[in-house]
């Protein structure tokens, strides 16, 4: 805090004010509602979501709203909301292939069970700005109606493993850990890794994924499946002795399906790549797969040569509310350090000139 800012108190104060009142902008235009952020922004909101690690569309329009749109700023108060939440139970395992898809992509087969299901994408977009966006153009009436319903679909990585040519998705009877409860700690296990991954910042995340693409980590991968959808939140009542769905939400599931490893009685078989985020963020769930795969070199017998390998240079710098602290606090008051390190510079500085005065001395006198 700027203490010794000139006002002190006061100064932050009207601060406070005068960010208040650039929040609303343009007394003329009709304030925005958080119905408009959640529902015309909703890729922020998801980010937000995703990255603040709560599921509340609401709470998370309310936070881009309240930080003008500084997504990370809206992160960090969906995290720190978080901290003040009772927490009463965990939920069953999320099933992603009973999933009611919305989108579903695939790029290792052109025909699927249950087809491609294009959805709400830019991928097809020209990506020249739409004169329309200048107004309110509505979508007409019964034209998003593109969606899959309740039919099962199953994943494409199911088809390569009932051929045996995947490394099987084995679910583990331990409890997942919680680096939200408990420090980190290296090595961590894929529980916790994913964990971090999820909760770590897109555009870093999406660098390191781009950087194993270009030989920084041996990863050469296909997407086996892209999809997003709505899934069922089941939780176990001892009281009932069986689960009771308690809602569902909108994620979106990546499965990279990676380079063949392997021998010995399995035979070479491909390796997997998993994301998994809240909402509608595809680019985000790819580089998070693309990343964890290269996280598992140890596993693979692999080199680890690249900073996407790195456990601990990935999970240590992927937090982007940690990163934010850490570089935002050197805004912060550091008159002394700094004038400790003044005084240093001028006392070398004056033993430099004592030294290079007194060796012309010598050269002087040499001549």
């Amino acid at each position: 805090m700027y203490v010794a800012v000139k006002g002190g108190e006061a100064a932050i104060e009207k601060a406070h004010r005068l960010l208040a009142d650039r929040r609303r902008g343009d007394r003329s235009v009709p304030a925005l509602s958080l119905e408009q952020v959640a529902g015309q922004l909703s890729l922020a909101v998801d980010r937000v979501m995703a990255e603040g690690s709560l599921y509340d569309p609401d709470l998370a329009a309310m936070a881009v709203r309240q930080s003008r749109g500084d997504l990370i700023e809206a992160i960090f108060l969906i995290r720190a909301y978080r901290t003040t939440l009772p927490r009463f139970g965990a939920t069953r395992p999320v099933e992603t292939a009973a999933m009611r898809i919305e989108r579903r992509v695939s790029a290792t087969y052109k025909d699927i069970p249950g087809g491609q299901l294009l959805g709400p994408t830019f991928d097809y977009t020209h990506r020249l700005i739409d004169p329309d966006m200048a107004g309110d153009h509505p979508v007409a009436p019964g034209a998003l109606r593109e969606m899959a319903g309740d039919a099962a679909y199953p994943r494409v990585t199911d088809i390569l493993n009932d051929e045996g040519l995947i490394e099987p998705d084995v679910a583990s009877d331990v409890e997942p850990g919680d680096l939200t409860r408990d420090p980190t700690g290296f090595p961590a296990g894929r529980d916790l890794r994913l964990q971090a991954l999820a909760r770590g910042d897109e555009g870093f995340l999406l660098s390191l994924g781009y950087s194993t693409q270009r030989g920084y980590g041996r990863t050469h991968p296909f997407v086996g499946e892209v999809r997003i959808g709505l899934v069922d939140l089941e939780i176990d009542l001892p009281e009932l002795g069986f689960a009771v769905n308690i809602g569902a939400i909108r994620v979106t599931e990546c499965q990279m399906v990676s380079q063949f490893k392997g021998g010995g009685e399995n035979g070479p078989r491909f390796t997997r790549g998993y994301g998994l985020v809240f909402g509608q963020s595809e680019r985000k769930a790819m580089a998070m797969s693309l990343v964890d795969r290269a996280l598992r070199a140890d596993e693979f017998d692999e080199n680890r040569v690249a900073p996407a390998q790195d456990e601990e240079f990935v999970l240590s710098h992927c937090d982007n509310v940690e990163a934010t602290g850490f570089v935002e606090h050197l805004k912060l008051p550091h008159y002394v350090d700094f004038q400790a390190e003044l005084d240093l510079l001028r006392m070398l500085r004056r033993e430099h000139a004592a030294k290079t005065t007194a060796e012309t001395d010598r050269q002087e006198a040499a001549e």
